[in-house]
C-alpha cells in the first residue's frame, strides 16, 4: 500500500510498522529517515531559530492558511490512503482541504484522519493506522508493549504518591504567550502521578501568568510545541523574566524542566510513552528508574531560566 502521512506523530508510527510512506509533511522528522522523503507540505511561517514570540507574531499576521498541500507532487505519488488529522488547526494541513484534495485526485485515496483528544486516543490510533496500512498484528503487538509500560509508570506512580502526595503540576507547550498544554497531557500528569487541576480539560489553552503565579505549581514541565530541548531551555528565558518566575514553589524546589516538546508531549504518537515515563521522571524523581537529568530531552532549568548544571532535589521546598 502507498500511503502518504501529513502528520509527524502517524509518520513516526508507520515507521514503527516497518511502513515507509511515499511523502511526508515538512514537519516529519523521526525517524531521521523520514526527513528523505519527498515533501508535500510547506508553511509560510518561518520557524528556524526563532523565538516563541516571533513565532507567535507571525501565526497571528498570517492571512489565509498557514500550511499548504502540494497536489501536484501528491497526484504525482499516486497514493493509495492519506494520513492527517482533525485534531489542531495550527499544527496541519486542515483536514477538510485535504479530503478535499483527495476527492480531486483520480483514483481517489482514501483519507485516515485522526483526531485525538486522550491520551487513550493516541494509542487506540496506533491500532486505527496499522488496520488502515494491513498491518494489524504489528499493532496489536506495540499496543500490548505500550500497556505494558503504561502500567508500570501507573505502578510506580501510585507509590510515589502514597509516599509524596501528588504534586501540583503545570506544564505548558508555548510561552510567549503562556498555553496549557491539554489534550492527552492531563491525562498524563494524572497517570504520572501528579495533580492535573492545571491543564485544559480539552485543547490547549493560553493562561495569564497571574494565574500561574496563584497555581504555583510545585512541578513544572515546558515543553514548547516544535522546539527541540536546547530551544526549549531559551523558551523558559521568556518566562523567566516574568515576574515571579523565580517565586515558583517548582523553581525554588529545583523540579522546573525544560522539554524537547518536539519529541515529547506535542505528538500523539506510540512515542508518549516515552513522554510519560519522562514526566514522571520530573515529577518524583526519587522515585523514577532513571532520574530526569538521565533523559537527553529534559533538562533541569534554575532560577534565571538557565539550564541547570547538575539535578539537585530539595525536600525542605525552599
Amino acid at each position: 500500500m502507498r500511503v502518504a502521512s501529513l502528520l509527524p506523530s502517524a509518520t513516526e508510527t508507520l515507521f514503527a510498522f516497518g511502513v515507509e510512506p511515499v511523502g511526508t509533511s515538512h514537519s516529519c522528522d523521526h525517524p531521521p529517515a523520514a526527513r528523505e522523503l519527498p515533501t508535500l507540505t510547506s508553511t509560510v511561517v518561518d520557524h528556524e531559530d526563532r523565538s516563541a514570540s516571533d513565532i507567535d507574531a507571525q501565526m497571528r499576521d498570517v492571512d489565509g492558511a498557514v500550511y499548504d498541500l502540494d497536489e501536484g507532487r501528491l497526484a504525482a505519488l499516486e497514493p493509495d490512503l492519506l494520513v492527517t488529522q482533525a485534531t489542531c488547526d495550527v499544527c496541519a494541513v486542515d483536514a477538510g482541504e485535504v479530503r478535499a484534495a483527495a476527492e480531486r485526485l483520480d483514483p481517489a485515496p482514501d483519507v485516515l484522519a485522526l483526531d485525538p483528544h486522550s491520551f487513550a486516543d493516541a494509542l487506540d490510533d496506533v491500532v486505527r493506522i496499522g488496520e488502515a496500512v494491513g498491518e494489524a498484528a504489528a499493532a496489536d503487538a506495540l499496543r500490548a508493549d505500550l500497556r505494558e509500560r503504561v502500567d508500570a509508570v501507573r505502578e510506580r506512580a501510585e507509590r510515589a504518591v502514597a509516599d509524596e502526595g501528588r504534586p501540583r503540576t503545570a506544564v505548558l507547550d508555548w510561552t510567549e504567550p503562556p498555553i496549557r498544554a491539554g489534550h492527552w497531557v492531563r491525562d498524563m500528569v494524572e497517570l504520572a502521578g501528579g495533580d492535573p487541576s492545571f491543564q485544559p480539560d480539552g485543547p490547549s489553552e493560553p493562561v495569564a501568568w497571574a494565574d500561574v503565579r496563584a497555581a504555583d505549581p510545585e512541578a513544572l514541565a515546558v515543553a514548547p510545541c516544535g522546539f527541540d530541548r536546547d530551544r526549549a531551555v531559551e523558551a523558559v528565558g521568556d518566562l523567566a523574566d516574568r515576574p515571579g518566575f523565580d517565586e515558583l514553589r517548582a523553581v525554588r524546589r529545583d523540579r522546573a524542566y525544560a522539554v524537547d516538546g518536539n519529541g515529547l508531549f506535542n505528538r500523539p504518537s506510540h512515542r508518549l510513552v516515552d513522554s510519560l515515563e519522562a514526566l514522571f521522571g520530573c515529577l518524583h524523581p526519587d522515585h523514577a528508574a532513571t532520574p530526569p537529568a538521565a533523559n537527553d530531552r529534559v533538562a533541569r532549568v534554575s532560577r534565571d531560566g538557565s539550564e541547570a548544571a547538575s539535578p539537585s532535589v530539595r525536600a525542605d521546598g525552599g
